[in-house]
């Protein structure tokens, strides 16, 4: 054998290699060619291998509405208009365990009602196409104010943020009407499914 042979360790580590290529080239393929990369550190070729594996599973699951799936799963799910108030909370706590059960996990929900939340649930959350994460082992996590606009930005700041993130806020943007804070009117997030 001479110095130049590869050794046991360094074929294991060229077959690793060449399986993150192979990745890298399959998750540029699923992406349509808009795959973006970067990291903030070097990490390990064995922690990149098992971060690619997880992004190839992801990408590769099928995709769906999680309406379809609750329906899927037995679930009725009926027009908030056409439910009384007793019979949409009964239903709304029906639709958040069959969530769960899919994996999907609701959160900051304390500002609406349940009728407010059912209707957002029912007209947007489970409409929206998303992986079908329940045999990836991951979780999907939602919420009303997760679009990042305006209106949700200032329901966070009025109702969900610390003190320390307001400041941090209202340092950073120092023009925008930094709304008072306000307890929250309902106390369910609390009991909500929370992701093992």
């Amino acid at each position: 054998m001479s110095a130049f042979d590869p050794g046991p360790g360094d074929e294991a580590n060229i077959d690793r290699e060449i399986r993150i290529e192979r990745m890298k080239r399959e998750l540029e393929e699923l992406s349509g060619g808009s795959m973006v990369t970067g990291s903030f550190e070097e990490v390990s070729p064995e922690l990149e291998e098992i971060f690619l594996e997880r992004a190839c599973e992801f990408e590769r699951a099928p995709w769906g509405t999680n309406f379809d799936r609750l329906v899927r799963y037995g679930i009725e799910l009926i027009p908030p208009a056409e439910l009384d108030d007793p019979a949409l909370r009964v239903k709304l706590y029906e639709v958040v365990r069959g969530l769960a059960t899919i994996r999907c996990f609701l959160h900051d929900t304390d500002h609406l009602s349940d009728r407010e939340l059912y209707t957002w649930l029912w007209s947007n959350a489970l409409r929206e196409e998303t992986p079908d994460l329940s045999q990836l082992g991951g979780a999907w996590h939602t919420s009303p104010i997760g679009s990042c606009n305006d209106e949700d930005t200032g329901i966070f700041l009025k109702y969900y943020a610390s003190e320390k993130e307001r400041r941090r806020w209202h340092k950073e943007f120092p023009n925008d009407l930094l709304p008072p804070h306000c307890a929250l009117p309902y106390d369910r997030d609390r009991s909500l499914p929370r992701a093992e």
